[in-house]
């Protein structure tokens, strides 16, 4: 089997489509099929099923996956090994949840970039669950998520602590006055989509209002979150951090939270087999100086 067809049906499988994996590779449509067809050829059975919504793995595939990500992961991690030379350099592939990449890493990824220019990083953001497999399959060296994660393959380190508040519109002017002037159902949940720590949070609380089937509506940027509370749409949890230094501030209501609902801490994930190579030991240095766990 090639490397490059593996690395292809991963990336599928990932991303759950053709159209979005040829996105992410830089490739054409086209191509994805073809080495998606040469590999299925090859092993001589179905890896997906092919459907109006995408794409969804068979049961062959679904015991191929492993398998590939680990290659794939490996093939990665040999080739960074190999031009290790002790000075960081070369890709840095990051993952964050997108309220942590708004608020708290621009100083961060300034300093580090100053620091070690040869260093070509990139970031992307994604929910939480999607980070931890994404650092699990090798295809992020490091993310930020959202604590607790207690899993055998990753260490994990506490790179800032936030305080999350329920966010409604201006006119909302206590959790009372929401509750009262809402229906039995209660107000619609503006999430991000599954995966997303902060949206199992907000369910639990609205739930522990009394809440448990406030229908939901998912949005794919904060900013789109943000406008869509500030227009009275529904209601979202969020950090302090991020709502206080909104544009939309004044437009919206924070209310606080007890204590056992509102603190979360964000961790920094890595493999522990993966190689610890100079331009992620010199991230991790920048997050240690930059950091020593910055509080809400």
């Amino acid at each position: 089997m090639e490397l490059s067809d593996l690395m292809t049906f991963s990336t599928v499988a990932r991303l759950g489509g053709v159209t979005r994996a040829a996105e992410e590779l830089n490739t054409v449509q086209s191509n994805i099929t073809q080495r998606v067809k040469a590999l299925e050829a090859e092993i001589g059975t179905a890896l997906f099923e092919r459907h109006s919504r995408g794409m969804t793995l068979t049961g062959a595939g679904r015991r191929l996956l492993p398998y590939a990500q680990r290659l794939a992961a490996l093939s990665r991690e040999a080739v960074l090994a190999a031009r290790e030379d002790g000075e960081p350099k070369g890709p840095l592939s990051i993952g964050s949840m997108e309220t942590t990449a708004a608020v708290r890493l621009p100083s961060l990824l300034a300093q580090f970039h100053r620091r070690f220019p040869a260093v070509q990083l990139s970031l992307r953001t994604a929910p939480t669950a999607d980070l931890v497999a994404a650092v699990l399959d090798g295809s992020l060296d490091g993310a930020f998520v959202a604590g607790p994660i207690d899993h055998a393959e990753l260490t994990s380190v506490t790179a800032f602590r936030e305080e999350l508040v329920l966010v409604s519109a201006r006119r909302w002017s206590s959790l009372a006055s929401l509750r009262a002037g809402t229906p039995e159902s209660g107000p619609t949940a503006l999430v991000f989509r599954t995966g997303c720590s902060y949206r199992q949070r907000l369910e639990q609380v609205l739930a522990g209002f009394g809440w448990p089937s406030a229908a939901r509506f998912e949005l794919g940027t904060l900013d789109g979150m943000i406008g869509c509370v500030a227009a009275d749409m529904g209601v979202t949890l969020l950090p302090r951090a991020v709502v206080e230094r909104s544009d939309q501030s004044g437009n919206i209501r924070i209310h606080p939270l007890g204590a056992s609902q509102s603190r979360v801490d964000t961790l920094f994930i890595q493999r522990r087999s993966a190689h610890r190579y100079s331009a992620l030991e010199g991230f991790a240095s920048c997050l240690k100086k930059n950091n020593q766990v910055i509080a809400a």
